[in-house]
């Protein structure tokens, strides 16, 4: 079932249109990417979520009914743009938008406090945010997010400036909270992030959404048929019997070993046991696998349309 849907969104800004009957359906309980270049609409559509502005045409559903004022109170927002007051001071400051989420101030500084342990900060509490740096900013903000347990999370380039050891931590939380209940919809150029922590995708280009789906599902619907076959004994001999069946591509460059690597192409899926049988009987053969394509390789393909 879906926890939010969009449905047939269109937002025109003085002539430029930002997202052009743009469609999504976002699973409950799931890690939702929403992927795209930069300028793409990816924004603006969460921006309509958020109801900070609102589509021209369309509309955004959310549990089963158009999203209304007070289901704010169940959505976290990050946005991409960080903003925290520079004066006051970091606890007092945390609990204010704590307050604004609805939280009594006792429950918001116990779970607050807890959230400062769990991420190092905890001696940070009375400093002025002027004070802190940009990654500690934003673990605050991070905080600040996700303290009232919403629903749903929205993460607008959350990993933007953070050094790999945070990036992970963070990764860390969002899978967790994913696996608490809640349902995350994390807006990244980060590629290697969307294979590592999304389970569905969608994909915004040039205001229209061109690709959506299972993350393992859309990299096995693109890939190529490349497969590797890892092998001892006489290539010549391996190449000569393959010839019929596939087309024999460069062998991957890597480190010497016992074992050597071949690249194929396999025209269709029935010719693959006849490359399995054929490989065989000409040398020991010690692995077969299919190449399957990154999130990264399918990205740059969608949005330069040879997909």
């Amino acid at each position: 079932m879906e926890i939010l849907t969009a449905e047939h969104v269109s937002k025109q800004y003085a002539g430029h249109k930002a997202l052009d009957d743009v469609s999504i359906a976002i699973p409950r309980g799931s890690v939702y990417g929403l992927l795209g270049p930069n300028g793409a609409g990816k924004t603006t559509l969460i921006r309509i979520i958020n109801r900070i502005t609102a589509p021209d045409s369309g509309r955004v559903c959310f549990n089963g009914h158009e999203i209304a004022p007070d289901d704010i109170y169940r959505i976290g927002y990050l946005p991409e743009e960080r903003g925290l007051y520079k004066k006051m001071k970091v606890g007092e400051q945390a609990i204010f938008f704590a307050r604004l989420k609805g939280l009594p101030r006792r429950e918001a500084v116990t779970r607050l406090k807890s959230w400062f342990r769990k991420f190092g900060i905890e001696n940070w509490w009375d400093k002025k945010v002027e004070e802190l740096s940009k990654g500690m900013a934003q673990k605050v903000q991070f905080i600040v997010t996700v303290l009232h347990e919403p629903e749903l999370l929205i993460f607008d380039e959350p990993f933007s400036g953070f050094d790999p050891i945070n990036a992970n931590l963070l990764k860390e939380e969002i899978l967790a909270l994913r696996d608490k209940g809640s349902t995350v919809i994390f807006s990244t150029h980060n590629m290697s992030s969307v294979e590592e922590i999304c389970d569905h995708i969608t994909l915004i280009n040039r205001s229209k959404n061109i690709l959506s789906g299972r993350v393992d599902d859309i990299r096995r619907r693109h890939g190529s048929n490349l497969f590797e076959i890892d092998y001892r004994g006489d290539e010549e001999s391996l190449r000569r019997v393959l010839a019929p069946h596939c087309e024999l591509l460069e062998r991957p460059e890597g480190e010497e070993s016992a074992y050597r690597t071949l690249r194929l192409h396999v025209p269709d899926d029935g010719a693959v046991r006849a490359v399995i049988a054929a490989a065989n009987e000409a040398v020991e053969m010690r692995s077969f696998r299919e190449i399957i394509p990154s999130m990264n390789d399918i990205f740059i393909r969608a949005v330069n349309g040879q997909l």
